[in-house]
């Protein structure tokens, strides 16, 4: 057999995908309410995948229901983006101190083409596809703890760590996001030179810090 077949997104995860990247560029802004209807006719699709679309995001904490409305996009606040950085830094710090001191150098170096691509995105300004390319380097370190359920629900944290603030700060800004990306390279380099204390160090202040505010 030659290759895989491309998946095929379901109308559903489509229009998730285009919601999610919306809603992180700050095109559907925080705190906007949004009908179905609408909605069906920004994406030109009928109402069923828009309503399980929604459903999803409700579920991540990215929109409110309003019954008989439609959904308003969460206005989250810095103390928002406080707690959730510091539950990250509670699961993924000690992970991450972990497999630098178990790791040979040769396992992180999978991990630069995911680094070059946080850094690329982060040029490019934009914050959606920055968003994607940050959590799949942040995915691929914690994949190799080999603990599939810590890598889900790192995941699902990260995501909701990029949702706007209700009143985008200065670190909204196309620096911000560089500066992270450029946090990912220092961190791979130190990983892959087995300095356990400057990793330590670095992945800390990667959570203190952050892009989505």
């Amino acid at each position: 057999m030659e290759g895989t077949a491309p998946i095929r997104l379901s109308v559903r995860d489509q229009v998730l995908d285009a919601l999610r990247a919306a809603i992180v560029g700050g095109e559907l802004a925080p705190g906007s309410v949004h009908s179905a209807p609408e909605l069906c006719g920004r994406y030109g699709v009928s109402a069923t995948p828009v309503r399980e679309a929604m459903q999803l995001l409700a579920q991540e904490g990215a929109v409110e229901v309003l019954p008989n409305r439609g959904f308003r996009v969460a206005a989250r606040t810095a103390r928002d983006l406080a707690e959730l950085a510091e539950v990250r830094a509670l699961l993924e710090v000690p992970v991450v101190l972990a497999l630098a001191r178990t790791l040979p150098s040769s396992r992180w170096q999978g991990l630069r083409p995911l680094a070059e691509a946080t850094v690329a995105a982060a040029a490019g300004g934009d914050r959606a596809a920055y968003a994607e390319a940050d959590r799949a380097f942040h995915r691929a370190l914690l994949e190799l703890s080999g603990n599939v359920q810590l890598v889900a629900v790192a995941d699902d944290l990260h995501r909701r760590a990029q949702w706007p603030l209700a009143r985008p700060a200065l670190s909204a800004r196309q620096a911000a996001l560089i500066a992270d990306a450029t946090e990912h390279s220092v961190l791979l380099e130190a990983l892959i030179a087995g300095d356990v204390v400057t990793v330590e160090a670095l992945a800390r202040e990667h959570f203190s810090g952050s892009a989505w505010g």
